[in-house]
Parts: C-alpha cells; structure tokens; sequence
C-alpha cells in the first residue's frame, strides 16, 4: 500500500519535483495548453522554487513525445565549454581539478532549450508559461526541508560567495524551515523576459525576444560582465553561437513481464545509455525466480549497476569529440557477456573493470577513494507531463547555486555543470573547447506502442540510473502500481566515481533504505557488500515522478515520490 495515492485523471497530469512546479504546469494545462507548455512552466518554476539545485541558466535536457507523429526527441539543453579554454593550462593551473566559482562555467542552456521547445512543439506565450515562476520569485515560498538539508551540508561552499550567502544564508545561517524565501533578482530577470516577450508583437517574434535577451541582450552583458572581472572564460560569441541540439533517443526494447518494452534514454553526452545497458544486463539474470526485495535480488542489481557504471567511466563522453560504441553497450549480446560477471554469491569488492568491447579501448579510472565525508549530490529535479491528446514529456533541469557565484543583479547561477567533466587527458569525459560534459540528469521514457506511455525519471546525480532502473522493474518486472514502484525501498551503490569533481568513491558501499529487513541486509553484507542502513524513507536514494497513460481508455496515472516535495495533479 503506496504513503501516498496515485493521481488519476482523463484530461491531463502532471508530476514534478515541487508542488508549486506542479501546479503551475496544471494551470497551464487548464488555459489550453498542452504537455511541452506546462513542462516549460514546470521547469522555469522549479528553478525558483529549487534554485539552490536547478538554475534558470543551468541545464535541462528533455525527451519530447508527438501524439501527432508518435515521435520522440531529444532536446539536449546542454552547454559545452567555452571556446577560448586552454586545456593544457587549465589541468596544469587548477591541478588537474575542476576549481569551484566561474571557472567551471559552461555555456548556459536551460534558456535556449525551454524557448527551442515552445517554438517547435509548445502552443504558449514564454509571458504566459513564465507568470507562475515570476510570482514565485518575487512573492516568495516556504522553504522546504529538502532545500535546507541542501544549504546546510554545502554552507561552507556557499559561504565563498557572498551574494548567494545573501539568497541562500541570510544572516550566514541556515534559515529555518517554512521561513519565507523571496528572490527579488531573479523575479526581475523573469519579469524582463517576460516584458520582452509581450512587447515583441506575435508569438514566434517574442519567443525570439527572450532568447535574444538572454543571449545578446542585457543578461547577456551582465553575465559577460561577471564572467570578465572573475577570470571567466565565457565570451559574446560563446552566447550568441550558441543553441541546443535535436537527437534521437537511445533505446532499447526490453521483456518485462511477458511484455516488450520500449525504453528510451538521453545519448552518451549524458548518462542515460547506462540505464538501457543495465537493464540489458538483467534480462539474463532470471530475476523472477528470486524473491523481489530478498538479498539475492538487491546483490544482484547492485552488481549489475556496479558493472554498467564501470562502462559509463570507461567509455562514456561527448560523442561529438569521443567514439563512444553505444550500440554495443545497450545491446542483448553485450548485455549477456557482461551478465556473465555476476558472481551470485560474492560481491566485486569496488568497481569492476570496463567490459571489453571490439574496436574500442575503455579509459581504465584510478581508483580516487573519498576521505572527506560525503555530501548529497546537489542537483537536478523533475518534471513529467502528459496531457488529453497524448503529448508527453519529461525534463530533468539542473545547475547549483553552492559552487558558483550568482551574477549581481540577476539572481541566475550560471551553469556550473562543468564539474561533471574530467581535468584529466584520456578521460572519455576530459574537458575540451566546445565539448558538453557528461551530464548525469538524464529524462527517460518508456511504452509499448499503441497500448501506453510513460516519461519518468529522477534528481540525484548518480543516484539516477540506479533509481530510473529500480522503479522499471519493480513496475514492469514485478507488476507493483506506478506509485508502489516509486515508494519501494531503494539501494545506491557508490563504488564508482562521482559524476561530480573531485569524482571520488566509496569501493564496496552500498547504502539501503531501513525499511528493508536487517536480514537482508545481513545477507548483502555475506556476500562482501559494504552494507549502511539509512532512515526508512530517504531523498538521498533521489526521488522519481512518472506519469502514465493507457492509450485505449485514455486513463492517465501519475507517481511523485514522497522522500522529496514532489507531488502529482491530474483531472
């Protein structure tokens, strides 16, 4: 029995990260519009209401679906580095390091990927998607739990940049829960795109007005600006080149419970492929002969996404600078050979090497063991939307706030999502001028054509593909209801580096939920699994929202996950 119930509606649901991001989506929904304009309000409203992990001029990539042409894209809502980066004296300056503050700015994408949306699938005004997301920041909220625990574990980082001591530290503490957060910057910089909008005429000529606004206009300036007097490296034509990319999605059709599955993930400039491999993986590991929830079924998914993030280290990076062999990683046969790894009754004491794959050398990590304690991996949250005629989307945006200086005046945290690459040479992931970094937000979709949809997906850095693949097969595998699948306990492996600099692990922990029994867990620790018992109920295992539609009734379900605010509204 799910803590929280499922929403049920015919008309349109939506499931975020926050509850206000949520309502603000379904009032869009409620004008007229459909699922990629209340995805928009969505996201521009979480970056006011989790602006301490998610930046209005961070990341967002997106999986779009088209009820019309039963096509899914991806818009990838990512920045590369900045052209006039010097790698060799970037690693020799910094220490072959990603340094905290401006330095690790990549080109801001959230902005062109919210208005690339609109323009080709969206039905809305950015004026009107944006007005809940405005009201927020200048009216201000609650400041909730989640947020706070965030504050409070990187209050030392924050506390290099006073400015967003001011936002996020009144006073130089961590404000109380519940206590009113009002971001006056940040709701005139929406309240300026807002009025560039309206003042441009017609639709297409205002969706233009934002962007340029923000790319070539007076935030752009600014931002330039603040990149110049801190040693910077973004420049005018990093700006004004910029926009986001239309691809196609990886995917994979997977058996789930006597049924084919198509599930769709990001490319390899993100982590998504991880989780097509993973579950590739655990097509051949006969998981419905175990006993769901039982040591032998937690060992096994903990080996096999140790084996799939060993790939991700080893091979994984912007394929437009590095041959990364995506097809061979989410295919049967590789899947297979790497299933083969999987010692039932003994646990790989850290990582596993990469599996070997014909015509490609793995990049083989150094193992980096963490001594300072670890800390929530501060990013990311979520968005799913689907609405009456069957459009649907999902977007994960991004970007903290914790590690980078806000620009004055503005109240944006300008992309930082360069400490997801590699001051390292060889590193499939190595930092490059113009090369995206290996983004660990990645949206996710899955269906069976003709019978239902689904986009879902989930905050947590590295936490992601692990949770993304614990929700399927507790939903798909084992046949739990959307909203079970999300509350199940979950585990997270940490033996593989961090996505984030300065990327380093834990070898052999595992961390679990407590409301799973302490037998087995005894069993995991039996078989050489570094076993830690968190609280019952956790946002450190991430949080995931999905939304589902029976395409035959037209029923939609939509799943939030009660460890974070996320909530769901449907009619």
């Amino acid at each position: 029995m799910s803590v929280v119930p499922a929403t049920v509606g015919y008309q349109h649901v939506v499931a975020a990260g926050h509850e206000l991001a949520a309502q603000a989506a379904f009032e869009v929904l409620e004008a007229g519009g459909n699922a990629v304009d209340a995805g928009v309000a969505a996201v521009l409203s979480l970056g006011v209401l989790y602006s301490d992990q998610v930046s209005i001029a961070g990341v967002a990539p997106m999986l779009i679906y088209s009820a019309e042409t039963r096509q899914l894209i991806t818009i990838d809502g990512l920045g590369g580095w900045p052209a006039s980066l010097d790698v060799d004296d970037f690693i020799a300056r910094h220490n072959g390091t990603i340094p905290l503050g401006v330095r690790r700015t990549v080109i801001p994408a959230a902005p062109a990927a919210v208005i690339k949306a609109l323009e080709l699938f969206g039905t809305m005004r950015f004026a009107d998607v944006a007005e809940r997301a405005a009201q927020y920041a200048e009216r201000g909220f609650a400041r909730h739990p989640v947020m706070l625990e965030y504050v409070a574990q990187y209050a030392d980082c924050y506390r290099e940049f006073p400015d967003n001591v001011d936002i996020w530290l009144p006073g130089g503490e961590v404000p109380p829960p519940g206590s009113l957060l009002v971001q006056p910057d940040l709701g005139r910089t929406l309240r300026y795109l807002i009025d560039e909008d309206r003042a441009a005429g017609r639709r297409e000529a205002g969706l233009a007005a934002v962007r340029s606004a923000f790319y070539a206009g007076d935030l752009a300036s600014a931002i330039l600006r603040h990149q110049r007097e801190h040693d910077g490296m973004l420049s005018e034509s990093d700006l004004q080149r910029f926009d986001v990319r239309l691809l196609p999605t990886e995917q994979r059709t997977l058996h789930f419970g006597g049924r084919d599955v198509v599930v769709h993930s990001c490319g390899a400039w993100s982590q998504g492929p991880i989780m097509l491999e993973a579950l590739s993986m655990l097509q051949h590991l006969n998981l419905e002969a175990m006993e769901y929830g039982s040591s032998a079924y937690f060992h096994t998914v903990a080996e096999v996404l140790k084996l799939a993030l060993a790939d991700r280290e080893g091979y994984l990076g912007d394929p437009d600078f590095v041959p990364v062999p995506v097809t061979d990683l989410i295919s049967a046969s590789y899947g297979y050979q790497r299933s083969r790894a999987v010692d039932p009754r003994r646990a790989t004491p850290g990582m596993p090497a990469p599996g070997a794959i014909e015509g490609y050398a793995p990049y083989l990590a150094p193992e980096v063991v963490r001594t300072a304690p670890e800390r929530l991996p501060a990013d990311t949250s979520i968005v799913t939307v689907i609405d009456q005629r069957g459009n649907a989307i999902c977007i994960t945006p991004s970007d903290t706030s914790w590690d980078t200086p806000v620009v004055p005046g503005t109240g944006l945290a300008i992309s930082s999502r360069g400490q997801q690459s590699w001051a390292v040479k060889g590193h499939p992931s190595c930092l490059a001028p113009g090369k995206r970094p290996r983004l660990t937000p990645n949206p996710c979709f899955a269906q069976v054509p003709g019978e239902w949809i689904m986009p879902f997906g989930t905050p947590g850095g590295d936490q992601q593909v692990q949770a993304n693949v614990q929700m399927l097969l507790s939903h798909l595998q084992f046949g739990m209801p959307l909203q079970d699948a999300i509350e199940a306990p979950r585990l997270i492996t940490h033996s593989q580096p961090d996505s984030f600099a300065p990327h380093a692990c834990t070898p052999g922990r595992v961390t679990i939920e407590g409301r799973v029994d302490a037998a087995v867990v005894a069993g995991m620790a039996e078989r050489g699994h570094q076993m830690e018992h968190l609280a019952d109920w956790t946002h450190a295992v991430a949080g995931l929202c999905a939304v589902r539609k029976d395409l035959r009734t037209g029923q939609m379900v939509g799943g939030a996950d009660p460890r974070r605010m996320s909530r769901a509204i449907g009619w």
